[in-house]
């Protein structure tokens, strides 16, 4: 199974980064999944229904989230309506609007299971994701890959997680950074395949998909306008994954221009 994992979608320089690099990246990767953050993909905060969509035409079959998921009005909607959409399980009840653990299928392409968690350090206020991956491990079918999508601030918090899902997760990477790490390694006595942070889709010469100026602006100040989507030329960050069986063989860093 081969699986292409891209880093949070930062509005729409990185919605015309994929609709410009995501062919490139299927006729040289071959996946049978694609995965892709998306808590950033409308002006930078949130989803919305019509942004999905075209992520989901160009050819992304299951968008995962993060804390900005929520900062839309209609994000009940967008859940409830899509479930191709994931949002951190732990930031939620269990009985809340969406979810962050299913099992996707489709044809002619084995299923995979995927979670979404968000971590607690420098982040809103959530449950233990140690405790709720413990929980929604055990309703998933054991004999499928899992991908773990944990967004999240802190590094050391990202490891902590992959360590403890060693051995049961088949994948299980960071994003919420907007920063691509290069830590990408399967993990021994378990063979888990990791990475801190897939990265961006967004401007390349922005700050983490933001408007430069806006962004020096607030360091300077310590008061910021409004975050805008930088413009110019995008990239698009992730991971590849071949897996024989639930396990990775072979990880690639994924980072290509347009």
């Amino acid at each position: 199974m081969k699986i292409l994992m891209l880093g949070d979608i930062y509005g729409k320089t990185g919605r015309e980064a994929i609709i410009s690099i995501l062919p490139e990246l299927q006729k040289k990767y071959n996946p049978d999944w694609i995965i892709a953050n998306g808590e950033n993909v409308t002006a930078g905060n949130g989803l919305s229904a019509k942004h999905a969509k075209i992520l989901k035409e160009a050819g992304i079959d299951i968008i995962t989230s993060g804390n900005h998921i929520f900062c839309r009005a209609d994000w009940p909607d967008v859940l409830a309506k899509h479930d191709y959409i994931l949002r951190p399980h732990n930031m939620l009840l269990d009985n809340d609007v969406g979810t962050g653990c299913r099992v996707f299928s489709k044809k002619d392409k084995p299923s995979i299971a995927v979670i979404n968690l968000a971590g607690r350090v420098f982040m809103e206020t959530c449950s233990c994701p140690f405790e709720t991956f413990d929980k929604l491990y055990k309703t998933l079918p054991s004999d499928i890959p899992l991908i773990v999508d944990f967004h999240g601030e802190a590094t050391s918090e990202k490891l902590a997680l992959f360590w403890y899902v060693n051995g049961r997760a088949s994948l299980a990477y960071g994003t919420h950074t907007h920063v691509q790490t290069s830590d990408n390694r399967i993990l021994p006595n378990g063979g888990t395949g990791v990475l801190t942070d897939l990265g961006m889709t967004g401007a390349l010469d922005g700050i983490i998909g933001v408007d430069r100026q806006t962004v020096i602006g607030r360091f300077i100040s310590g008061y910021s306008e409004k975050f805008l989507c930088a413009q110019g030329k995008g990239k698009v960050e992730g991971l590849f994954a071949e897996l024989e069986g639930k396990f990775p063989v072979k990880l690639e860093l994924v980072r290509f221009t347009n």
